[in-house]
């Protein structure tokens, strides 16, 4: 859909969202404003000024970085929020009775959206950060301590632009391999990490290479842990991997990349987000932001 065509589909949903008395989305006026009434033709001039500025920046920014297409604008969030559910065939023994963060990989929405997740902090890359900054896509961090400590300001600008940060442990190692103790140690240890450096406490654990077993999802939870989303796909700077056997994207779909750069890969953080957007563009899909769905 065009520019021009988006904003007249704006312009009439607001007139019947307006007229829908009884319902949650119903637009009150203005205080002073007598119902019903149009809001004045400079005030419509303005937004649609905004939307057109809006619109180009995008056009710009898409441009500057490479990509073969702007990137498409995920739907409002959800409300309410979707019931997120372990996936059969990850749950482990006692997980619904004791209550355990739900292991999942997609999240139940009928939406054309994906999520994009980035794992560990290694490579810390300025470029990356503007260029995910001027085209405006939402991505949730899961980071481990042994790899930012050397640069916690890294991460500060990039939670500044509203990036959430979450747990990937203290060393990133094989939980299954270690006590329920030493587990959480790993787990809690990073909490403490990051609401001490970035002042929250995050809710979100992935544990690292994906491996869990109950002891992990136990002390995830006691350590203030509500989710442990996993993935569907996982993208590089030079290709993908899918976990399903269509090799394809679905609604809802949870992708993984990592901070790696040329050293450590084919290409660096902006090769991989150019890859990223390009498939999923061309898809049909827009990035929306995990926690909005959660």
């Amino acid at each position: 859909m065009g520019f021009r065509g988006g904003l007249a589909v704006l312009a009439a949903t607001a007139i019947v969202s307006g007229c829908a008395e009884g319902s949650d989305f119903a637009i009150r006026p203005a205080s002073g404003q007598q119902p019903g009434q149009a809001p004045p033709a400079d005030a419509l001039h303005s937004y649609a000024e905004r939307l057109r500025a809006h619109h180009s920046a995008r056009v710009a920014a898409a441009k500057r970085w490479g990509l073969r297409k702007v990137p498409l604008t995920p739907p409002a969030p959800p409300r309410p929020k979707p019931a997120i559910t372990t996936r059969e065939g990850f749950e482990v023994t006692g997980h619904e009775e004791l209550d355990l963060p739900p292991v999942f990989t997609t999240i139940p929405t009928r939406h054309k959206v994906v999520f994009l997740t980035i794992d560990d902090g290694a490579e810390k890359d300025p470029e990356f950060l503007r260029m995910m900054g001027e085209l405006k896509i939402p991505y949730t961090a899961f980071l481990s301590d042994y790899l930012v400590k050397d640069d916690y300001g890294y991460f500060e600008k990039m939670q500044d632009t509203g990036v959430a940060l979450n747990n990937h442990t203290l060393h990133h190692p094989y939980l299954p391999g270690l006590s329920y103790m030493r587990q959480k140690r790993e787990i809690c240890g990073m909490q403490d990490v990051i609401e001490e450096r970035f002042g929250q406490r995050p809710t979100l654990f992935r544990p690292p290479f994906g491996n869990y077993n109950r002891d992990t999802l136990r002390a995830a939870k006691a350590c203030g842990v509500r989710y442990a989303p996993l993935w569907n796909e996982e993208v590089f700077a030079d290709h993908w991997e899918y976990r399903e056997g269509d090799r394809d994207l679905h609604p809802g779909d949870i992708v993984l990349s990592h901070f790696r750069g040329r050293a450590e890969g084919a290409g660096t953080m902006p090769d991989m987000v150019r890859r990223f957007l390009n498939k999923v563009t061309e898809k049909g899909y827009a990035v929306a932001r995990l926690e909005d769905y959660l």
